[in-house]
């Protein structure tokens, strides 16, 4: 990931796009090397699955008992008139049922239990997955494309180890164990039986592959589905405004009828093995009957052979058929895996290196030929060198989409450059730990988002030193940090409900509950990204003083375009065109601006 040249460390931005993985199938050890995984969740819960295998034994070997009791019982007690040992034959046939009954709820019971904390644990290291990836996951990735595989389909992997695994394991034992009843009983009769197994197995390794890709594509339509309905409600208000149902209605319906489509094809792939399987095993049962009744009149097999035949054949072709589903449903957790797979063997390219920084600057923060593209772009920001001193206040202004809040946010290590290094108090920023890192750089964004709770929840929310603050000692520390009179605009204080990410607030008081949530750490940079901006001016009179008491080391950056909030900026940066370059005066960077405007 990093290539070294000149002491500058060159970062390669990865890509963390989701729906341009290359979908690689591997025909052979896919299925192992997903078990090899999932193994990982399923370490706590060794003894429950083998308590749970060994019942699967103990009820596949008694349903295999039946049969062999039944022939035997008809050969010898009903041939022979001996009614007595025909209930008695039919109370241990009884007997055998209950247990196996028993223990086929006991490894319901118990894997059910295995599967349900294997989803709380794999949805809990997704969920964290998640936190640790930077921006650019996010940026690339539709947020509801992301909730469809932390709820969707890791459901499907518990659907899968709760029913489907234990009734496979299962399948497998009574058709192992019925096959080698059968071709004991006779093995030129099992063998004709047996035939249509082999053209089974031929035809299910010839279709995997396209039902699981079937499948596979199922799920990346409702991952989108969920995406398209995410965006839609999160911009019902713009819809709205701009009366234009009528699009995100024709957008839904062609998500929708794409997800129709691949859930037709996903229903076909699925079903095509049971009418396969119940032909076969007609055919088997056919070929049975004509070859045992020839048996038969010949004197080399006996009625009673015959019945438990036919019982084992069917318990041969039955769980056949019933993998004919779970093959399908196996197809479908495969898929589903993999796309969360694709999630937890994502690597944050935001790695903390060692602090190996000799530098005596004593700058807070410096960008030392800084360059920065997003993945599969143009620069935005080409051979950066600024300095930002200690206590000072800086303003960046320039046209909109000039790379004003690129470079903010390479300053918040929100991206990393891919080209040059940022040190902070003369420490490559990289070196930081996150939690570090954002007690000693705050950053308000345009667009504050708040969590559901209280207001407090949300002043807070990642505030390691004020986790068990009582609101006592919270409203104290506002009082000193000169904060208590923007509290008091709130009806309930502290105890303020925030619903639904802050709906229920108006964007100028999300906004100020996100300035007291960084200023109440006392940052040594503080980053205002168009902070003010949905304010007013008595608010914004009052968020400067609040400002003014920060300590006097406190570096300040503002981004801004009302140019009264960057007025008594200590040195002001006019960012453009990949370059930022001191503006000098006011006078002067107004100009700036206006021969920008002329130009454009």
């Amino acid at each position: 990931m990093f290539k070294f040249l000149n002491r500058n460390v060159v970062l390669v931005i990865m890509n963390y796009n989701l729906s341009e993985k290359k979908q690689v199938t591997k025909k052979k050890g896919a299925l192992a090397a997903a078990f090899r995984t999932v193994s990982v969740y399923l370490a706590e819960e060794k003894k429950n699955i083998i308590l749970a295998f060994l019942a699967i034994i103990l009820n596949s070997g008694l349903n295999l008992a039946a049969p062999f009791i039944v022939g035997h019982t008809i050969d010898t007690a009903i041939r022979g008139g001996d009614y007595n040992r025909v209930f008695l034959m039919s109370a241990i046939l009884l007997a055998v049922f209950l247990v196996a009954f028993g223990a086929n709820f006991v490894q319901m019971r118990l894997m059910g239990s295995v599967a349900q904390r294997m989803l709380f644990r794999l949805r809990n290291n997704v969920f964290t997955k998640l936190q640790e990836l930077p921006v650019a996951f996010f940026n690339q990735n539709k947020i509801g494309d992301l909730i469809s595989r932390i709820n969707s389909d890791t459901d499907k992997l518990n659907q899968f180890f709760s029913e489907t695994l234990m009734r496979l394991a299962g399948s497998v034992f009574i058709i192992i164990g019925a096959g080698i009843f059968i071709i004991i009983l006779n093995p030129r009769l099992g063998v004709v039986s047996l035939a249509p197994a082999l053209l089974i197995l031929i035809f299910t390794r010839l279709v995997s592959a396209w039902v699981k890709k079937k499948n596979s594509s199922s799920l990346k339509a409702t991952g989108s589905l969920s995406a398209e309905i995410q965006e839609s409600l999160n911009n019902f208000k713009v819809i709205i405004a701009f009366n234009r149902r009528d699009y995100f209605r024709t957008r839904f319906h062609e998500v929708n009828k794409e997800n129709f489509s691949a859930a037709v094809g996903s229903g076909i792939a699925n079903g095509i093995f049971t009418p396969v399987y119940e032909f076969f095993a007609n055919a088997a049962q056919l070929l049975l009957l004509g070859y045992g009744i020839f048996l038969i009149t010949q004197g080399h097999f006996t009625i009673g052979l015959l019945v438990s035949f036919l019982i084992y054949l069917d318990r041969f072709y039955t769980p056949l058929r019933q993998l004919a589903a779970l093959w399908a449903s196996m197809q479908t957790a495969l898929a589903a895996w993999e796309r969360v797979a694709d999630i937890l063997e994502l690597q944050s390219d935001l790695v903390v290196i060692p602090d190996q920084t000799t530098s005596e600057d004593s700058a807070l923060l410096s960008f030392k030929d800084v360059s920065f593209h997003y993945p599969g772009g143009e620069n935005v920001l080409r051979n950066i060198n600024i300095t930002l001193e200690k206590g000072k206040t800086y303003a960046l202004v320039g046209p909109t989409g000039g790379g004003k809040t690129t470079t903010a946010s390479l300053m918040a290590r929100l991206f990393d450059p891919t080209a040059g290094a940022i040190t902070f108090n003369g420490r490559d920023l990289r070196s930081y730990e996150a939690a570090e890192r954002v007690r000693k750089i705050g950053f308000i964004l345009q667009e504050p988002f708040l969590f559901s709770g209280t207001i407090q929840d949300n002043l807070l929310y990642g505030y390691e030193e004020g986790k068990m603050f009582t609101s006592d000692e919270v409203i104290e520390i506002l009082k000193k940090s000169g904060l208590e009179t923007l509290l008091a605009r709130f009806p309930e204080g502290l105890q303020t409900e925030v619903r639904a990410s802050g709906d229920t607030m108006s964007l100028g008081q999300k906004q100020l509950v996100a300035f007291m949530r960084a200023v109440l750490r006392r940052p040594e940079l503080l980053i205002l990204d168009e902070a003010t901006a949905n304010i007013d001016t008595v608010t914004e009179q009052l968020l400067e003083e609040v400002v003014a008491t920060l300590p006097a080391t406190t570096t300040r950056v503002i981004i801004a375009h009302r140019l009264n909030t960057i007025e008594n900026a200590d040195e002001i940066f006019f960012v453009n065109s990949g370059e930022v370059r001191a503006a000098g005066s006011m006078e002067h960077a107004v100009n700036m601006l206006l021969h920008h405007k002329r130009a454009s």
